[in-house]
């Protein structure tokens, strides 16, 4: 089989977007989708840090009680909206039978996202981290979980990435055109290299605009539960409890190293300059600045 017709096997585009084809065969079910007004959406291009500022959220929600964190997997304490594998996962189904208040996992674009969200004028916290440093967590996303075609070697991902030919689309339109809504008081717009800078000042902004109060023990507790290690070694956020089939934790660790600037270890001299300029193309207009080291 040919492998560019072999690399689109499981996509399909979707308003222009790519998207994984079991996604888009139940749209419908997506784009009708009933929020509630005190539903959270947890927005972010995919391997930004998702998982991490989800369990930030949710053990604001628990009041930093770690046992009830742990009483389930994230994939089910905060379901993935729009994912949809037959009869196996079923964000939406997931979420219609879930008691408020939710919190809403979403890699959508803005103008992809539920109108009900927007209507019922719901919080979203959006995350996103430096697109060298989400490319090579794809990379290894795509070695690793099932339904995800062979990406090549990292210099040609590195070209898919670019062009938007990954899941979700293109990196650079999806922080823009969220980046257009972050003076909206309902949305916090974060940065995964803030949070690894200075984890405090951000879990405190994040309790400030759930409208909880922070205390030290509070905040203290969160930092510990959420910290890198420590959501690598708990199975309720490792994702470890699902098979190999679906998930192979041998070929690459879900929680592979949560740093900033691992890039370095992977882009040439000649990809970084190549990545560069397009980059410099494709944001020149936008106001939104990145960093790629701290």
């Amino acid at each position: 089989m040919n492998s560019e017709l072999d690399y689109y096997e499981n996509f399909e585009e979707l308003h222009g977007v790519l998207m994984y084809k079991d996604f888009v065969k139940y749209w419908e079910d997506v784009e009708t989708f009933q929020a509630r007004p005190d539903d959270l959406v947890i927005a972010t291009y995919p391997k930004s840090g998702t998982t991490w500022v989800s369990e930030i959220a949710y053990m604001i929600y628990k009041e930093g009680d770690v046992e009830k964190c742990k009483e389930d997997v994230i994939f089910n304490r905060i379901p993935f909206l729009e994912c949809r594998k037959e009869d196996l996962m079923n964000g939406v189904k997931q979420l219609d039978e879930m008691n408020s208040p939710r919190i809403v996992k979403t890699h959508l674009p803005p103008e992809l996202l539920p109108a009900s969200f927007w209507e019922k004028n719901c919080k979203i916290i959006y995350l996103c981290r430096n697109a060298k440093d989400v490319a090579v967590s794809f990379y290894y996303f795509f070695l690793m979980v099932a339904g995800h075609p062979n990406p090549g070697s990292f210099p040609e991902f590195v070209e898919k990435f670019m062009q938007g030919q990954v899941p979700y689309g293109s990196w650079y339109k999806h922080v823009k055109s969220w980046w257009e809504k972050e003076k909206s008081p309902r949305i916090l717009f974060l940065f995964y290299e803030d949070l690894k800078e200075d984890i405090r000042k951000e879990v405190i902004k994040l309790i400030h605009f759930l409208e909880r109060k922070p205390s030290e023990e509070l905040v203290d507790k969160i930092i510990h539960h959420t910290s890198f290690q420590e959501m690598k070694n708990n199975p309720s956020t490792n994702y470890t409890t699902l098979p190999d089939e679906i998930m192979n934790q041998k070929v690459s660790p879900f929680m592979r190293k949560g740093i900033t600037g691992d890039w370095k270890n992977h882009f040439t001299v000649a990809l970084n300059e190549k990545f560069d300029k397009h980059y410099e193309e494709q944001m020149k207009e936008s106001t939104l600045k990145f960093r790629t080291e701290i």
